[in-house]
């Protein structure tokens, strides 16, 4: 008789040591807090866990949750390469390197006699990990660049692939992709109730809710359903601190946030044939604001609150760091796919969410552009 999916991941999470846990480049705090989740849920069961976020840098809001600031940016230290030296015959009295023109040279000096290259050999160590879980991720391309270097990586190691998106390519060994759960956490949360239950202890259930609580607005989306209400409340039975998440997530913005979102509320515009709704951000008006990008985190949620219409939201900011560039941001809602009305830009994230740059452009000129190619996907005939 066939193992169930829950059985198999049972079976792999007891042969596994050393589990990666990584999430869609897109870095929203659902996946973050799922992903932390998933870690400290491991750790209960003596696995040791890695979380890697591509290019992580932890958002204010989220500071309140013990446990982010062991989220790293990249994969360090995956594998060993090693070289062997046979000194049975041959002592060494020195070893020395340098680094020159991008070579390393190693320098072996023996006591006495020669080394030659019959006394050396090269090998190299297994992969550090024996587990992948990937999070809120369609495709491994979403992974950003903590898949596009270490591909090896992602071809040798199973892969548990969690995730709620319909446009999800069922890339893993095993894969827990749930259409009816609101967010990832969701998805996750069902997950830990049936593998052990009794490990939910009331950080992990912190960690959880606030990613469904931040997926749905405080459960405001159309998809909320009685049973994703239910999952909240057990969450809640099991030590989940509600008013602490909706205090972070929502009711602390500094001067500055509330500045640059007012800034972009004003610079709204909309197209109702395209159901779009978008705004623009220019170094001027961080500067004004006394605001860093890192205050538009949550600027997505709150255009879509002021304009319910609006099926396309996008949202494009100039680099603040000195480069000549523009970066954008663009949520679809279900009947859209992000990723594909942004195809020329070599987008990262999933079909929801998906973020993009272009370079050497103003961002009057990066605005018609992208709007002139998103409704030539949307009204081809036009």
């Amino acid at each position: 008789m066939a193992l169930s999916e829950i059985e198999q991941l049972r079976q792999i999470l007891e042969k596994s040591q050393h589990i990666l846990i990584v999430t869609s480049a897109s870095q929203s705090t659902d996946s973050i807090c799922g992903g932390v989740a998933w870690k400290k849920f491991l750790e209960k069961h003596h696995k040791q866990a890695d979380i890697i976020v591509d290019n992580f840098v932890a958002p204010k809001n989220l500071n309140f949750l013990k446990g982010i600031e062991e989220i790293q940016p990249q994969i360090s230290h995956l594998q060993k390469f090693i070289l062997k030296v046979d000194i049975s015959n041959v002592k060494i009295d020195t070893l020395s390197y340098d680094i020159k023109d991008n070579w390393l040279s190693i320098y072996l000096t023996p006591k006495q006699g020669t080394l030659t290259k019959n006394e050396l050999r090269t090998a190299q160590s297994g992969l550090k990990y024996d587990l992948i879980i990937t999070l809120n991720s369609q495709d491994l391309e979403s992974l950003g660049s903590v898949f596009f270097n270490n591909t090896d990586l992602f071809y040798k190691v199973p892969i548990i692939n969690f995730d709620n998106h319909p446009g999800n390519e069922h890339f893993g060994q095993i894969n827990f992709v749930d259409l009816t759960a609101t967010s990832v956490s969701e998805n996750i949360y069902k997950t830990l109730m049936q593998i052990s239950s009794h490990d939910i202890d009331a950080d992990i259930a912190t960690f959880l809710l606030t990613g469904m609580i931040s997926q749905t607005q405080s459960f405001k989306t159309a998809n909320v359903s009685p049973a994703t209400l239910a999952n909240a409340s057990q969450l809640i039975t099991m030590g989940a601190d509600r008013e602490k998440i909706v205090k972070n997530l929502y009711r602390t913005k500094s001067m500055a946030s509330l500045r640059i979102w007012g800034t972009a509320l004003t610079h709204m515009q909309s197209d109702s044939k395209l159901g779009l709704v978008w705004t623009t951000i220019t170094k001027e008006d961080f500067a004004r604001a006394g605001a860093t990008e890192e205050e538009l985190k949550g600027l997505s949620d709150e255009l879509v609150n002021n304009s319910p219409e609006a099926k396309i939201i996008l949202l494009l900011n100039e680099n603040i760091s000195g480069e000549n560039k523009v970066h954008g941001f663009l949520c679809a809602d279900k009947h859209h796919d992000a990723k594909t009305l942004l195809q020329s830009y070599q987008p990262e994230g999933n079909k929801r969410t998906a973020t993009f740059s272009v370079s050497g452009k103003t961002i009057k000129e990066v605005e018609l552009e992208v709007i002139e190619k998103i409704k030539k996907i949307l009204l081809p005939s036009a």
